[in-house]
């Protein structure tokens, strides 16, 4: 007997460039940007920068952050939403914009650590996160949510009190 077959099917949006973008998450591109630039990374030479919208309309931004005792620097998703998370309790996230500076077809995405920080914020706060991804070149994915990058995600739900 075969076991039964479960098929996950996820869905982006995919733009050409921030001009097709609506002007919020345009303007998100633009501040990670300026935040990439101030990325502390000299051992992976690998820059990027995070923007987050709250529902206050406040905007944070966040960069990676190396360390010589390379791989214990933070990621910029992480850097911006823990600091959102201290500076803002309760506030939702409405949207996280991630550029790098690689040269790709396609926008590289959150790692599975950042994937699983914004699970979280989504799950503290009830709401859904839009995560828009981007490069220096290249097209523009925007997803609206993180299980659409990390389905079967992790839950506090599973810790035993």
């Amino acid at each position: 007997m075969s076991p039964e077959k479960l098929q996950y099917v996820i869905t982006v949006d995919v733009f050409e460039n921030t001009k097709q973008l609506p002007t919020e998450e345009a303007t998100l591109i633009l501040e990670a940007t300026k935040a990439m630039r101030n990325a502390y990374a000299p051992y992976s030479k690998f820059n990027v920068g995070a923007a987050l919208l709250l529902e206050n309309g406040k905007v944070i931004t966040g960069n990676n952050q190396e360390n010589a005792a390379y791989p214990s620097g933070m990621c910029a998703e992480r850097v911006a939403i823990f600091y959102a998370g201290s500076q803002y309790p309760g506030v939702a996230v409405k949207t996280i914009a991630v550029i790098c500076d690689v040269v790709a077809d396609q926008p590289l995405t959150p790692c599975g650590a950042c994937r699983q920080a914004i699970a979280e914020y989504e799950q503290t706060t009830g709401k859904k996160i839009k995560i828009v991804m981007a490069t220096t070149t290249g097209k523009i994915y925007t997803a609206n949510g993180i299980e659409t990058l990390l389905p079967f995600m992790f839950s506090g739900k599973y810790i035993k009190k």
